[in-house]
């Protein structure tokens, strides 16, 4: 089983192109000279990713206001994003991995433990991204319920 292991501070993130959920291609280079929360989840409508993502959603005045764009990144089908959109009333792009590529390049993707059995899936960890498309921080343990607030904390000591 592989172990999982996160990009370091100040590593430039990679420039894997992936499909939002409707379908069109993103790239992290679209977003140089911005602020970016690329937050890594399991599965889109499911209660711990639900709350995260809600949180995020009634917290993007504030991440407008920093100038942050949020994009977050399951192994999901760009279908089933488009309905947790929907469903939700989600206000940022989610990003379709279902080959792990972005996982894998982030080092996010590695083996799991739930209940007695032992998987390989993706970890739930968020990584602050500056202007310049390099890693400022990983959150490796994120709180769904405080992960938006912990998000804005964060960026704001780090770019004082």
């Amino acid at each position: 089983m592989k172990q999982i292991n996160p990009l370091t501070i100040g590593t430039q993130v990679p420039n894997t192109e992936l499909l939002n959920q409707d379908q069109q291609p993103v790239k992290l280079s679209d977003y140089l000279g911005q602020k970016v929360l690329l937050y890594f989840y399991p599965k889109a409508m499911t209660p711990g990713c639900t709350t995260q993502a809600c949180g995020l959603r009634d917290s993007m005045a504030q991440y407008h206001a920093a100038n942050i764009k949020v994009l977050g990144v399951s192994p999901d089908p760009a279908t089933r994003l488009a309905r947790f959109i929907e469903k939700e009333g989600l206000n940022f792009d989610l990003l379709a991995d279902p080959d792990n590529e972005l996982a894998n390049a982030f080092g996010v993707w590695g083996e799991k433990k739930f209940m007695g059995k032992t998987y390989e899936g993706i970890h739930r960890m968020s990584f602050l991204i500056d202007e310049q498309g390099k890693v400022l921080h990983c959150i490796t343990k994120v709180k769904t319920k405080s992960h938006h607030q912990d998000v804005l904390d964060l960026f704001s000591s780090l770019t004082r």
